[in-house]
């Protein structure tokens, strides 16, 4: 099958990932972040001024990206008076930017920050130390001037969200600790400053509690999945009493898998600023006095996580399906949108990107599976029944959105279908959908991976034939463990997948390294080996095609390369593709550009 004649080149995509994020808004000021493909993959912030003036703070080699928890989260905070501190991603100090940014914490080089907000003349933030093969996290203050950081709140593993209440007398945070994820089960507490005094106001185990903002001094909003669903609350905090503003089997937040981001912002009349929905959030306007929602109809099909408002105005990352990610001011007095800066440069013809639509397929045992499909488009079209690629995203708790992808475009204008399946596992629709992947990773994602191209070949919109699998991170191992446990792909492409459970659990980051005793369970060499790739390879042969960054500290290379040396030594066809200088991510347009081209190459092989 040739592949149709395409506009879209590998170079466009890779050089459309400026990964707009973060804003911040102060009167007619506005500031986000940007990634730079062509600059190694670094990130800088720019301003936006009143007049509408556009500028970059950071010139190269300045990197505003900060490594807590690896993953990292918003690098940046402005202060009252316009200021911006950011962490460099090199040496992970914060920095005072000027003329030429002034460091403000130590060069230890073990210490790291996120989740920055400024509390009088101090940065208050989370702080992370890699010390004497420890790692422990507390919330601290960091001087803007002279003077050394001081410890706050200290004694859990892990801390979020902190904020303080307007009197200045009592800090909010949530925590929690090992073997919990944020999404599992936290708490959110509350210090008194004045002594030190600490106690729980919600959460525990079985609840994830996130993003508390103080609506006066002695009431929080906060957002709980008590009810199942992320849904917003109001929360006395010395009397625990809570009331849910609006009850909905919506989600009103996304997993912080990054520190920093804020799926409501408080507005200047009191009303809340929200996103929520199923799948995609969409914007509204909450009352928290009467729980009506207003939807702001401004037309983009999803936000990103991350709002901030100043008085009326909200700026927020929205995205559409024939729209790439931009970053929007709304007047939400009025609804009126502005779009401030937009992802990428021109699109190609709308006649060459997909449209996606939201689909409900049948599972294993009576469970209902939510995807995206995206048919193939071109103006040349013919009637051949064409070859799809499953996507399987990472996470695997997070979920794919129907955003403007050119990574698909690059696909569907070619002739190849895409399906984004949201596995169980997936967030954006409710706890007991997330729950089924509990004690069930390899097992659950993978049975609906697989359905996912029965269906589609059931369906009669795929040749039943030309199906392929792909996924990145825990994606790539439902790809590795889809084709040891399944026939029906034609071929497999892992990026930076997991093939094997114990090793990950030894040399992973600190922030996931129990998570495989929620998604599979304790360490059990019975269970891991009749769970994990690695032990199944027996089982695959298509061909496989996995690519690895040589510096991923989240997934270490050596999980792609035993998977490729035991595919290699049962002579089943696999290329395996590393990087130099590439994390968890690839970032530069050279290696994303090198990877695509591969991976379409691989589809012309396996399809042809």
């Amino acid at each position: 099958m040739p592949f149709w004649p395409s506009p879209i080149s590998t170079s466009d995509v890779a050089r459309s990932g400026l990964r707009l994020g973060w804003p911040s808004v102060l009167g007619e000021q506005v500031w986000w972040t940007e990634d730079r493909p062509d600059e190694g993959g670094r990130t800088t912030i720019v301003h936006r001024a009143a007049d509408g003036a556009r500028r970059e703070l950071l010139p190269a080699p300045w990197n505003a990206r900060t490594r807590v928890h690896e993953y990292g989260g918003r690098p940046y905070v402005v202060t009252p008076a316009g200021q911006v501190v950011f962490a460099h991603f090199s040496d992970q100090r914060l920095y005072l930017h000027g003329d030429e940014p002034v460091p403000i914490t130590p060069g230890d080089g073990d210490r790291r920050y996120a989740d920055l907000l400024v509390h009088g003349d101090e940065v208050w933030c989370v702080r992370e130390r890699h010390a004497d093969g420890e790692v422990t996290r507390s919330i601290v203050a960091v001087p803007l001037g002279a003077g050394a950081e001081r410890e706050l709140v200290t004694g859990h593993d892990f801390y979020a969200s902190p904020t303080v209440s307007p009197d200045g007398r009592h800090l909010a945070y949530v925590c929690w600790n090992h073997p919990q994820m944020p999404w599992t089960g936290t708490e959110l507490r509350v210090t008194r400053l004045a002594d030190g005094h600490s106690w729980t106001v919600k959460g525990g185990p079985a609840e994830s509690v996130l993003a508390p903002q103080w609506k006066d001094d002695s009431r929080l909003y906060l957002v709980s999945d008590q009810s199942g669903w992320w849904n917003l609350y109001e929360i006395d905090v010395h009397g625990g009493s809570s009331r849910a503003l609006h009850p909905a089997e919506e989600e009103f937040a996304a997993p912080p898998w990054t520190l920093g981001g804020q799926p409501y912002a408080v507005l200047g009349d009191g009303r809340l600023a929200v996103l929520h929905g199923r799948g995609d959030l969409r914007l509204g306007v909450l009352d928290p006095e009467s729980g009506q929602l207003t939807e702001l109809g401004v037309a983009r099909s999803g936000w990103d996580p991350a709002l901030a408002a100043d008085g009326t105005r909200l700026v927020g990352v929205a995205y559409g399906a024939a729209e790439p990610r931009a970053v929007v001011r709304v007047e939400t007095a009025t609804g009126a949108a502005e779009e401030l800066r937009r992802d990428g440069g021109a699109l190609p013809d709308l006649a060459y990107l997909p449209v996606p639509r939201p689909v409900e397929l049948p599972g294993r045992s009576g469970r209902r599976v939510h995807a995206y499909l995206y048919p193939p488009s071109n103006p040349v079209a013919d009637s051949e029944t064409p070859p799809y690629v499953v996507f399987a995203h990472g996470g695997p708790t997070a979920h794919a959105v129907a955003a403007l992808d050119l990574e698909k475009a690059f696909l569907t204008s070619r002739g190849i279908g895409a399906l984004d399946v949201n596995y169980g596992g997936s967030t954006g629709y409710g706890r007991s959908y997330r729950d089924r992947l509990r004690g069930q990773w390899g097992l659950v994602d993978v049975e609906d991976t697989v359905a996912a191209a029965e269906w589609l070949a059931a369906e009669g919109l795929a040749d039943a034939s030309r199906i392929a699998v792909r996924g990145r991170s825990a994606g790539g191992w439902t790809v590795m463990a889809a084709c040891c446990r399944s026939g029906v792909f034609a071929g497999g492409v892992s990026y930076y997948g997991v093939s094997a459970l114990a090793p990950l659990r030894a040399h992973t980051h600190d922030f996931e390294s129990r998570y495989v005793e929620w998604l599979v369970g304790p360490e059990d060499p019975l269970v891991y080996a009749a769970r994990e790739p690695l032990a199944l390879a027996d089982g695959v042969s298509c061909p496989m095609l996995l690519l690895q960054g040589l510096d991923d500290p989240v997934v270490p290379p050596e999980q792609s390369t035993a998977f490729a040396d035991a595919l290699s030594e049962r002579g089943v066809l696999c290329t395996y593709l590393a990087f130099d200088g590439e994390s968890h991510g690839f970032r530069r347009t050279e290696t994303r550009a090198t990877a695509l081209a591969a991976e379409l190459a691989f589809y012309q092989q396996v399809f042809g």
